[in-house]
């Protein structure tokens, strides 16, 4: 997204150095060189599929003014830059100098953020941060998957936006008001340097899993790439909140102390500071013992799902972390609700069924949500789960597998089949879980589901959470998990 305007600065106040010490004056910035307009300086970065470089020529001929790539950028338009008056700056890490950039040119974001990065839990964890705050009285927003959420709105088409967008969302949170921001740290957005340029206060980390292979290709680079968050971002004098139950993140701990950065330890490990001792559920909720620094508390919390009780700890944390008292915090967390689409209860049948909806796309997430839902349920557990084309196809089974292993009857339909044979991937999915009811409708599956349903039961429809469309081709299709378990139950129950 470009930024147009009557404000101008020079290539020295933004921090950049052209070849030869040209100079220019800028009076936008652009990565997409549709955008681009006079004064603009643009941004030829490195693609997975096609590099910058191969618009530049497009840049120029629209009035950019400057130029940033690398020396593969330059090469591809050596011939236009060659016959150009504009400045050429050459980065070795142009998304990191375009991060950069952007926060010089939009200037001051709120004053206290805090980003959370892992597998899973982020959404959840930024909003409970947002939620903490609010109960204090702080103005303050989350900031990711289901866009800017808080004392002030926002949308957002990525998880981590492009810096152009980010910074100019966060300059726009500050001039709205907004003290506090809780933002999620995806693995592709650390590994492009999204974040870069973004002063935090503390970063957390909640889990590591199997996800995005498609993309970093081996587990290795996925962790790396998540560790940018506290080996780049987060700076020396930050607070480092991580979940040392997972036993991956005890090295990410080793790491940010290494640095110097201060860490506080949170779960059931008897290192964490914040350290949870005990939970007992009911059908509506949990209720949770836990200690801080050597003093125990208690407090009720109105989420299904043994794992809430890390997120909301996790929450609490980076909130401590960032400055809040810790009474005050833990005096919140009563009044903490799910997020969107994050066991998320939809529907109650008559007969007391309940129907849940969860974002849980990972073979790790299955497990651990029908893990969380079991102690809250008394008879059968109902599992609906498909898998998203043009991703990882390796967790495929796996997913069937953990849904086998966890639920008492599973459903096995589509997801997001993309561009994928919708049958392939659940021909995928049911090798794990060949005892499967396979429905692709994924409506006509959500109606069986909730059919299946006796006293005591649960359903739990896994995969797209929050999400309102279903892509299928190149088109997306209105489509909404919970709508689909309220009108199924009210079907079935005589209520439309």
């Amino acid at each position: 997204m470009g930024s147009t305007g009557q404000k101008t600065m020079n290539l020295t106040a933004l921090g950049l150095t052209a070849r030869g010490g040209a100079e220019a004056v800028v009076t936008g910035l652009a990565v997409d060189s549709r955008e681009v307009t006079d004064g603009t300086l643009f941004f030829a970065l490195p693609g997975n599929r096609v590099h910058g470089g191969e618009f530049i020529q497009y840049a120029l001929r629209m009035g950019a003014t400057a130029v940033l790539t690398d020396a593969e950028g330059e090469r591809i338009a050596a011939d236009e830059l060659a016959g150009s008056k504009a400045a050429l700056i050459i980065s070795e890490d142009p998304r990191q100098a375009l991060a950069q950039t952007a926060s010089l040119w939009f200037g001051a974001h709120p004053e206290t953020v805090v980003a959370v990065t892992g597998t899973n839990g982020k959404t959840s964890i930024s909003s409970f941060c947002r939620q903490i705050w609010i109960e204090m009285d702080l103005p303050a927003v989350n900031l990711g998957t289901t866009g800017v959420e808080g004392a002030w709105t926002h949308p957002l088409r990525h998880t981590t936006p492009e810096p152009i967008t980010l910074h100019r969302v966060l300059a726009e949170a500050r001039a709205n008001g907004i003290t506090h921001v809780a933002m999620e740290a995806s693995s592709h957005g650390l590994d492009q340097r999204r974040l870069d340029g973004i002063l935090l206060s503390a970063a957390g980390f909640s889990n590591f899993t199997q996800d995005h292979l498609d993309y970093h290709e081996t587990f290795e680079a996925y962790f790396e790439a998540k560790m940018g968050l506290f080996t780049r971002v987060l700076p020396d004098d930050g607070v480092a909140v991580i979940n040392l139950d997972d036993p991956k993140l005890r090295e990410a701990a080793q790491v940010a102390e290494h640095r110097g950065q201060e860490v506080i330890g949170v779960g059931r490990h008897e290192d964490a500071r914040l350290r949870l001792l005990g939970q007992r559920f009911d059908a509506t909720g949990q209720e949770l013992r836990f200690d801080w620094q050597g003093r125990s508390h208690m407090a009720r919390l109105s989420l299904i799902g043994g794992f809430q009780a890390e997120n909301v700890l996790l929450a609490a944390g980076l909130c401590i972390a960032a400055g809040a008292d810790a009474d005050e915090v833990f005096q919140t967390l009563p009044h903490l609700r799910t997020v969107r689409g994050r066991m998320q209860l939809a529907a109650t049948r008559e007969n007391g069924a309940s129907v849940f909806v969860d974002y849980a796309h990972t073979p790790d997430a299955v497990a651990t949500a029908l893990q969380a839902m079991r102690p809250h349920v008394m008879g059968r557990l109902v599992a609906i789960i498909g898998a998203g084309g043009d991703r990882d196809p390796g967790k495929r089974p796996l997913m069937g597998q953990a849904a086998a292993e966890n639920a008492d009857l599973v459903f096995v339909t589509d997801d997001n089949p993309r561009s994928e044979d919708p049958a392939v991937i659940r021909a995928a999915v049911m090798q794990g879980c060949p005892e499967a009811i396979e429905v692709g409708d994924r409506a006509e599956a959500i109606l069986r589901g909730v059919d299946a349903l006796g006293p005591g039961d649960a359903l739990l429809i896994c995969g797209k959470g929050h999400e309102t469309g279903q892509i299928v081709g190149d088109d997306v299709l209105p489509f909404d998990d919970a709508e689909q378990a309220s009108v199924a139950v009210a079907a079935l129950d005589g209520r439309l």
